[in-house]
């Protein structure tokens, strides 16, 4: 995608992805931002709030460091052999915005409005957040008559009850989807479980509902290519969302988030499960809980950007690519 810069003397066109990398305004892939959604096909969003975390805060800082890293992404995706902008046009829409910094169900009711706009524009979402309690009200925003699948990358269920007061929290997005039916559990599968508990209360309620529950000893033990087929055998032919916990990935690899477990998947690993979802039916995806006070280095902002750059590519091969379900144009 082109666009050309307002106020400059020659009026040139400009391209962000042929333009140094260290330069202009740091937008999610150096993908033009967007004002209006007409010309949009994927749109790429912040979500700026840990709100709903049970202990260390810092996923509210996660968008920002997201951006400034995926300047290091580039056009051409190798693992999956494709462009993704030659498909489509992909643009930054920018953060959602909040009417209250303090009040998380107020939250809720924006992020689900904010997404509710981009999908009845007929934009696809690719989001990082933020923690997980932003899937929720993003499902709430894009859930049509049918229930959305799910592949769940984490360290954690994320179907718990309530938690001191609220049922809003990063323990519970995926048990209100299943709740207030945006969610069909025996179309998603968790992948990556493992970490010590309290209580059995969210595993008991994902196996109970039929969510595919898969721990990591299982992950270690059958390896990637055989999760990838239960993956695609779960989630089957329908509308399907892509959630990606960095938690999931053990912590050498993603040491800023708020809920680190050991004994997570690689980087390779989960860009290899990544691939291997390609070709089923897309609707978005998100990359969560990338705290960078608890990150020195700033690469768990890298691996953010990069699974961000994965799971656009899928989105965008999905609809636009090779089979895609719907046409180029609008």
């Amino acid at each position: 995608m082109t666009y050309k810069k307002r106020g400059v003397v020659d009026n040139a066109e400009y391209e962000p992805l042929r333009e140094p990398r260290y330069t202009e305004i740091a937008t999610f892939m150096r993908a033009p931002l967007a004002t209006v959604l007409g010309d949009v096909d994927i749109g790429l969003i912040g979500v700026p709030t840990d709100l709903g975390v049970t202990n260390r805060p810092g996923a509210r800082h996660g968008p920002r460091e997201i951006r400034n890293s995926s300047s290091l992404m580039r056009a051409f995706n190798l693992g999956m052999r494709m462009n993704p902008y030659d498909l489509c046009r992909i643009a930054d829409l920018g953060d959602v915005r909040f009417s209250s910094r303090y009040d998380l169900e107020a939250q809720v009711d924006d992020i689900a409005r904010f997404y509710r706009v981009v999908h009845e524009a007929g934009v696809l979402p690719v989001t990082a957040g933020g923690d997980h309690s932003i899937t929720y009200p993003i499902f709430k925003g894009i859930a049509g008559d049918r229930p959305l699948g799910m592949v769940h990358i984490d360290a954690h269920t994320d179907t718990w009850g309530e938690v001191w007061g609220s049922k809003f929290t990063h323990g519970a997005p995926f048990r209100l989807a299943v709740e207030d039916g945006l969610l069909d559990p025996k179309r998603a599968i968790q992948i990556g479980i493992r970490g010590g508990q309290n209580q059995m209360e969210g595993i008991e309620f994902s196996e109970s509902h039929g969510m595919r529950v898969v721990f990591m000893e299982e992950f270690a033990t059958l390896g990637v290519e055989r999760i990838v087929a239960e993956a695609r055998r779960v989630v089957g032919d329908g509308p399907t969302y892509i959630t990606f916990d960095v938690d999931g990935l053990d912590p050498v690899y993603a040491p800023g988030t708020g809920t680190p477990e050991v004994g997570g998947m690689t980087t390779i690993e989960a860009q290899r499960l990544l691939y291997g979802l390609r070709g089923l039916d897309l609707v978005g995806g998100d990359v969560v809980e990338v705290a960078p006070p608890y990150d020195q280095t700033g690469n768990t902002a890298l691996v953010g950007a990069s699974m961000m750059f994965e799971i656009l590519c899928l989105v965008a091969d999905s609809n636009y690519g090779h089979g895609r379900k719907r046409p180029a144009t609008r």
